[in-house]
């Protein structure tokens, strides 16, 4: 698992995320859920049987997850797996609201899902002048190295870097290249090119 303290974030802090699925017309949904639990298996949250939702869930076995705090961003893209009452004790633990919302015995109509094979990223623009990406992935999810990367085909005539919102280009090597932690993702670099050596990587 990369990127643990970023789920942490995503559990303890933020805990209240947008969750989309698709519907039957092939339409993104969303609704929000909390982000009950994780650990070294994945993050855990849970629905009622009863829901639409659930039915999506059990349908289509994948999910997209954003949540933001602070101008901190958490992304997440990823298989899920219903693990059914499995954690569900740790969960009301840990979130004792959950004790007021289904009391008693009235949490069987509850069933946990695991995100358990996710890839994603962090985002954080809190100092605008510096922004910071990085990655996240849970389980045997591959990076898909997203991004923008400068070839041999680089001159150093560096307009790239006078395009750049963010500086993030280092133009005392040749070829230059692009810090992917400070990266915009704005594409300004790619267009401006005179070479076509700025290349877009990943989804």
């Amino acid at each position: 698992m990369i990127g643990v303290k970023y789920i942490k974030m995503l559990v303890d802090d933020i805990h209240s995320a947008s969750v989309a699925t698709i519907d039957e017309n092939g339409h993104p949904q969303t609704r929000i859920i909390d982000m009950m639990y994780y650990d070294d298996k994945g993050i855990y949250f849970l629905t009622a049987k009863g829901k639409k939702f659930y039915s999506q869930l059990m349908e289509q076995h994948y999910v997209a997850i954003s949540a933001s705090k602070d101008k901190k961003a958490v992304s997440l893209c990823g298989d899920i797996e219903n693990i059914g009452s499995q954690k569900l004790d740790i969960i009301f633990e840990k979130n004792p609201y959950m004790k007021e919302i289904y009391r008693e015995d009235t949490r069987h109509a509850l069933e946990v899902f695991r995100l358990y094979k996710a890839s994603g990223e962090y985002f954080d623009i809190s100092n605008p002048a510096h922004i910071f990406r990085d990655e996240i992935i849970i389980g045997n999810a591959q990076s898909d190295n997203a991004g923008y990367y400068v070839d041999n085909g680089c001159i150093g005539c560096k307009l790239c870097y006078s395009k750049c919102p963010q500086k993030c280009i280092d133009i005392s090597v040749k070829p230059v290249v692009i810090n992917q932690s400070n990266c915009l993702h704005c594409g300004n670099c790619f267009e401006i090119c005179p070479q076509r050596a700025v290349v877009k990587k990943g989804k």
